[in-house]
Formats: structure tokens, C-alpha cells, sequence
């Protein structure tokens, strides 16, 4: 019974590559290929509204000054781990733009700037997230080059 459903299942699958294959010799426009050619285009960080943002180096004294409204674009568990004193958390997702709660929540603090640290990779989620908000009305934003590797995270 069971060999019998093995052989069946083996030969409908058999029947669904030809069938595939021939489909795909058939096409109009040619075969695709099974290999690419060519590497293929990633879209991901997807392409957002943004401002503009300045890089700010790890030791500027921007990034301590009281009047400096911090924000870290990391994960919540990154941010939990280790963050800068007086920074929040507003992870940046490439897939999902950043809430207009937040945004009102750093246009109310009234700091005459915001600093935005992340991940520090490429692209840097600070820097992404710091374009994004200055996009969306948010004046005096920076980023800082780097991002929090760069100021310190990860040492003990």
C-alpha cells in the first residue's frame, strides 16, 4: 500500500516536471533560464519618502547635549541590551514606515535636535530612519556614522 502511494506520488511529479519543462520550452518570449544570468536586483531596503539627514561622527558633543532628543533604530532586544542614557526606542523596519505616534512623540519634546543611532551595517537602520523622519516633518535630524557600534556598544 504504502510502496504503491510512494510510486504514484513519484510519477505525479515526474508528470509535473515535464509538463513545466515543456511549458516553459513553449513560452512566446523564450525559455527562462534555470540559472540567472545576470545576479539579481535585492529591493529591499524598500524605497521610502525621505528628508535629509547628517552625519554626525561617534565623538560629536551634538550626540550628549542635553537639548539632543536620542533616538535608537534597533531591535527592542538591541535597544534592552545596551542603549545610550536618555535614548528611545523607535525600531526602524524597511517594510513598514514609522508611526505617526512616534513622530508626534519627538516633535513634543521640543529638543532642538534629534540624533538617530542603529545598527551601524549597510544600510545603517539609523540612517534610514533618520531620512524617514525628516521626511515626515521632523526638523534637525542626524544620524550618526556608525551607529551604535561605533559608540560603544557590544564593549564591556
Amino acid at each position: 500500500m504504502v510502496r504503491r502511494i510512494l510510486i504514484e506520488a513519484a510519477l505525479a511529479a515526474a508528470a509535473a516536471a515535464l509538463l513545466g519543462l515543456g511549458a516553459n520550452a513553449a513560452r512566446p518570449s523564450g525559455s527562462l533560464p534555470f540559472i540567472a544570468r545576470q545576479p539579481y536586483t535585492l529591493v529591499v531596503p524598500c524605497p521610502v519618502q525621505g528628508g535629509q539627514a547628517t552625519a554626525l561622527a561617534p565623538g560629536d558633543p551634538l550626540v550628549a547635549q542635553a537639548d539632543t532628543a536620542l533616538v535608537d533604530a534597533r531591535s527592542h532586544s538591541d535597544f534592552d541590551s545596551w542603549h545610550l542614557p536618555h535614548a528611545r526606542n523607535i525600531p526602524f523596519d524597511y517594510l513598514e514606515s514609522v508611526s505617526q505616534a512616534h513622530v508626534a512623540e519627538l516633535l513634543s519634546t521640543g529638543a532642538a535636535r534629534v540624533v538617530v543611532y542603529g545598527d551601524g551595517q549597510d544600510p545603517d537602520s539609523g540612517h534610514e530612519l533618520a531620512k524617514e523622519l525628516a521626511g515626515k516633518g521632523v526638523r534637525g535630524v542626524f544620524f550618526v556614522e556608525g551607529g551604535a557600534p561605533a559608540l560603544g556598544a557590544g564593549r564591556p
